[in-house]
């Protein structure tokens, strides 16, 4: 029964995705905003949403913070059906996509150097592999599969479709990607990872004055490797214009310090990033429980 159930969300799904395709890009991120808009605050993940937002904005009042998080499923719904149409939105000629920054791709490309980038489920998160990739940087992206095997395959086809070089490469989170990740390492590649939700096998490392269950596995990555870790911040501007801000190379060990000091330091950096857009971070996720 399950199985069937799966087969026909994948039909619905590929069938509205196809629809998609002839329809404005503009069109298409307001209709996935709105979508989620509606229909996430019948979801469990609303209230999640709405406690986590309360965690991190305390003095805010209750209607404050349900309008917030109607504007956080707005991103995540345009985010999502994004999805449909991401070659259109990476093609330069929609100029849809802002890059700062570029000095500091120019100069690890100039000296071919691997470095470990990082980010967070912010603004559309989709497009930090594919943009990368097409600057000329090889990388290994972990990626958090989709319980229905058919939607995850289809999505995972989106988003391999999106790329330009055929060592760019994307592995689901588990025991493989770890192995994956390192070959791809050992092979001269850099990697990317999205640093903010939860791993229940993390140490506890303070995020907005709350303590959460944190992977630091990148980190020991690049103590082992001595690879420097590139931050990029992701922005929606307007419908679907994006800045993809790549910031100045860390070096997170210079002082020796601690896996759990430097993700220290690196949580006050995308603490910023959340406080600046607020409302185009993931709250869905269980990160503060």
């Amino acid at each position: 029964m399950k199985k069937f159930s799966y087969l026909l969300e994948y039909i619905i799904l590929s069938a509205f995705f196809s629809i998609l395709q002839i329809i404005p890009i503009n069109l298409v991120s307001i209709i996935g905003g709105k979508l989620f808009q509606t229909f996430g605050p019948l979801t469990k993940y609303h209230k999640i949403a709405i406690s986590n937002y309360k965690k991190v904005f305390p003095t805010m009042n209750e209607k404050e913070v349900k309008i917030n998080v109607l504007n956080c499923w707005n991103n995540l719904g345009k985010t999502f059906i994004e999805l449909s149409v991401l070659k259109k939105i990476l093609n330069k000629k929609n100029k849809k996509i802002e890059i700062k920054g570029i000095e500091f791709l120019n100069s690890i490309r100039k000296n071919n150097e691997q470095v470990i980038f990082f980010s967070i489920h912010q603004a559309n998160w989709e497009l930090l592999v594919p943009t990368i990739d097409k600057l000329g940087i090889n990388i290994g992206a972990i990626y958090r599969h989709i319980n229905n095997p058919y939607i995850d395959k289809f999505i995972l086809k989106k988003r391999v479709g999106s790329l330009y070089n055929q060592k760019t490469f994307y592995t689901p989170k588990g025991k493989e990607s770890a192995k994956d990740i390192l070959k791809a390492i050992n092979k001269g590649l850099s990697m990317i990872i999205l640093i903010d939700q939860k791993d229940s096998a993390g140490n506890n490392v303070k995020l907005f004055n709350h303590n959460v269950k944190t992977q630091l596995g990148f980190l020991k990555i690049a103590r082992k490797y001595n690879l420097k870790l590139i931050p990029i911040q992701t922005i929606r501007n307007k419908i679907n214009n994006f800045s993809l801000v790549f910031h100045p190379p860390l070096e997170p060990f210079q002082s020796q310090f601690s896996e759990n000091e430097a993700m220290s330091n690196i949580h006050r950096i995308i603490e910023k990033w959340i406080l600046t857009n607020p409302n185009q971070w993931l709250w869905q996720h269980r990160r503060f429980n």
